[in-house]
């Protein structure tokens, strides 16, 4: 996930999602997406003004989605984990890719790979050398993330077990992860968004969310190791 050529300044960027300003998610492509073991790809109908999704990625009243099959609407009961929430929001950003895989792993052996921004976050992220957090304010989290090519992005968003949302003004990063016995299913998007707008250039970005799938389990794999 590379930033933008003429990086973020601190202090630049656009709001995350749900903050004064930033506006309402843009709507996205309509398209397949069926999640299951093994890396998918899914694209799913945006969430446009009307969304009922939470602008941080909070799980909306009564835990279903109203008119998004699948994901809670017709079972009431279904329960709307951190998946299904990242399905969500990267629906909500046109050509947005979102790859999951399960990892014979329990989760907080996987959330503590993903979820530790200063050290395990760049070694399985292909393009991340190393982030740097400038604040933190319960879940709330500032950050300053550097590329292996030296550019730079001036993340903000929200980061808990099992969830992580960031955004710069030219990039964004999401990533979740659910237990699911004595394994976890995990979901990665994100890439490179277009200034003030819902979206991100698409190309190149499912191979390197494969990539960081990929990494990600062996990263999980080798710390299990004695």
């Amino acid at each position: 996930m590379t930033p933008h050529p003429g990086h973020d300044a601190p202090g630049s960027g656009t709001p995350e999602p749900g903050a004064p300003g930033s506006g309402s998610p843009g709507s996205g492509s309509p398209g397949p997406g069926s999640p299951g073991s093994g890396s998918v790809d899914s694209r799913l109908p945006g969430a446009g003004s009307g969304s009922t999704a939470g602008g941080d990625g909070s799980a909306p009243p009564g835990g279903g989605l109203p008119g998004l099959p699948g994901l809670g609407a017709d079972d009431p009961a279904a329960p709307f984990d951190d998946i299904r929430r990242l399905r969500v929001m990267a629906g909500a950003v046109r050509g947005a890719r979102l790859v999951e895989r399960v990892v014979p792993a329990p989760l907080d052996e996987v959330w503590a790979v993903m979820g530790d921004l200063e050290g395990e976050f760049g070694r399985f992220q292909p393009d991340m050398r190393r982030v740097r957090l400038l604040r933190a304010d319960g879940d709330r989290v500032e950050a300053l993330a550097r590329s292996r090519y030296g550019l730079r992005a001036h993340l903000r968003g929200v980061l808990r077990p099992g969830w992580c949302w960031l955004q710069s003004r030219f990039l964004i990063v999401g990533m979740a992860a659910a237990a699911d016995g004595d394994t976890t299913r995990v979901a990665l998007t994100g890439g490179l968004r277009l200034p003030g707008r819902a979206a991100v250039v698409p190309f190149g970005t499912r191979g390197e969310l494969d990539r960081a799938l990929h990494r990600l389990e062996h990263r999980v794999h080798d710390r299990r190791q004695p």
